[in-house]
């Protein structure tokens, strides 16, 4: 049976900590507006910072959904689910914010995460909700291994790269809500990286 928290236990941390992936739920304020869903996966991008706090880190992709939703509502549900031996399904209810890596307070977040020109910013929930169910009717997968792509893509483009993506591909939610403003004229928060 599922069982309701009144905060993240070190019990339900370690089963965080364990997961290789987890989901990302938001959605806009209008009826009409699109509910989206995101996997994330990468090891090393998700932190338990308190009982009632968590982040990760964003890394630069196609869209923006998450972004616009919280910059417009703050709205936010985080969802692990176990595909190993113990059938668990977690979710985090709270209230999300976006700290991009052209704000300052970016760089008090970073330490926390693999250093990357891929970053995009950094999501902290205040976390406001947690639950369990049983995931019972989940499937079991052996053998599951990181998929090192996405960063790597992403850093191959260079800085002056990534801004240019960014303009392109991440300032507005596919319903028109305005996402991550790229600054191309502030100073860059990572060096560059070095490819052998």
């Amino acid at each position: 049976m599922g069982q309701v928290y009144e905060a993240i236990t070190p019990r339900l941390q370690q089963f965080i900590e364990a997961q290789h992936v987890f989901f990302v739920a938001t959605a806009p304020l209008s009826d009409t507006g699109r509910v989206n869903v995101s996997p994330k996966g990468i090891d090393g991008t998700f932190a338990v910072v308190d009982d009632r706090t968590v982040a990760y880190l964003d890394i630069t992709a196609s869209g923006a959904e998450t972004i616009a939703h919280l910059r417009e509502n703050g709205r936010i549900t985080i969802m692990f689910c176990s595909f190993e031996r113990q059938p668990k399904i977690l979710r985090l209810h709270g209230r999300g914010r976006v700290v991009s890596v052209h704000d300052p307070e970016f760089a008090q977040w970073q330490p926390r995460f693999p250093e990357t020109i891929a970053a995009r910013s950094v999501i902290v929930v205040d976390v406001e909700r947690v639950s369990d169910s049983c995931g019972y009717g989940l499937p079991l997968f052996e053998g599951a291994s990181e998929r090192d792509m996405l960063i790597g893509h992403i850093e191959r483009k260079g800085s002056e790269g990534i801004s240019a993506y960014r303009v392109e591909k991440n300032a507005t939610s596919i319903d028109g809500l305005p996402a991550f403003e790229e600054r191309e004229d502030a100073d860059p928060v990572h060096a560059e990286p070095s490819h052998a």
